[in-house]
């Protein structure tokens, strides 16, 4: 801070002030400190205050969604792991938006934790962090890969996932299968439709357009397009639902109708069991994305310098019975969802 003040050519008050978004320093000086920290390249240590009060070390996490309950079984699993190295996981939500995920990113940056585990933003860049990673912070992204930065990353095989659960509801005789899913810029979306069109083609069956929608998740949207789904000429004999939140969605819609598709839905999520047929789904493991991250993350702290690492988790298929409907001329049987 001293560095800055001498370049800027103010106190190191001054310096402080800015720093802090104090007010009571003129837009002139303030915009003299700023090009001077950017010139000095000069970050904020926000952990020198905790050495007075023998605060321990920490690893930083960001998640794009912390009401998720993928993000809260992440967590949990990130968590245990760094209690067992005797740190801290500090822990914020970007609401999946860029700008966020960079603040909150180089905010936990600035408090000098020892590591980062980021679950990416819908269209970030990640160039950011370079300065970081040059200094040797340990930085591993989750669920989905980073954006103009060779780092190490941890996904699910949602390609890989999103094949097994078309082939299944093939398996069962379906030949109109219904794509539903969110917005391909994310990466996992577009890995599920990927699978869900590579599934197809190895069939020997052509990809209609006018049975996949990808789009942001709303209820609203999603019982829409269900409801444009089952008045086409030929409506689907089954459905693919690429996430746990539009399953959700669609199982609310499908509520309404006398009979509906077979579905799969990607992702397992709480009361799957309990619906009438039980949702069979392919599920993912938060926990072990999150333990495998949290491993990484200590293997570069204990000194680990190879190159970055990806490393993809298998999913599991869970047959429950909506997925194993056989195909009906109007579109399915009933899927009752049970009262609470």
């Amino acid at each position: 801070m001293r560095d800055v003040a001498s370049e800027a050519g103010v106190g190191v008050k001054t310096v402080s002030r800015v720093v802090n978004g104090e007010p009571d320093v003129a837009e002139s000086t303030r915009h003299r400190v700023r090009a001077a920290i950017a010139r000095l390249d000069y970050r904020p240590d926000d952990s020198a205050r905790g050495l007075r009060n023998g605060q321990i070390a920490s690893i930083g996490l960001v998640l794009d969604d912390a009401t998720d309950p993928f993000s809260a079984q992440l967590v949990a699993a990130i968590q245990a792991e760094a209690q067992l190295h005797g740190m801290l996981a500090l822990s914020g939500s970007c609401n999946e938006d860029p700008d966020s995920e960079r603040e909150l990113s180089l905010a936990l940056c600035a408090r000098r934790v020892r590591g980062l585990v980021v679950v990416p933003a819908p269209g970030a860049r990640h160039d950011y962090l370079s300065p970081y990673l040059a200094e040797g912070l340990p930085v591993v992204f989750v669920d989905r890969p980073p954006v103009a930065l060779a780092a190490d990353t941890v996904l699910t095989d949602s390609r890989g996932g999103a094949i097994t659960a078309v082939r299944h509801l093939l398996a069962h005789g379906h030949r109109r299968i219904a794509f539903l899913g969110d917005d391909v810029r994310i990466h996992t979306a577009a890995e599920r439709l990927s699978g869900y069109r590579a599934a197809l083609h190895e069939a020997g069956l052509p990809i209609d357009t006018d049975l996949i929608a990808a789009r942001p998740v709303r209820d609203e949207t999603v019982s829409a397009t269900l409801a444009a789904f089952m008045a086409l000429p030929e409506p689907p004999t089954a459905l693919f639902t690429a996430n746990n939140r539009t399953t959700v969605a669609a199982l609310r819609a499908l509520a309404g109708f006398d009979t509906v598709p077979a579905l799969v839905g990607f992702d397992d999520f709480q009361l799957a069991e309990l619906m009438s047929p039980p949702v069979t789904v392919v599920a993912q493991d938060p926990g072990s994305l999150g333990e495998t991250a949290a491993r990484l993350l200590f293997q570069r702290l204990f000194g680990d310098r190879s190159p970055a690492q990806r490393v993809e988790l298998a999913t599991r298929l869970i047959p429950r019975g909506s997925g194993e409907i056989p195909p009906h001329p109007t579109g399915g049987r009933t899927i009752a969802v049970p009262p609470f």
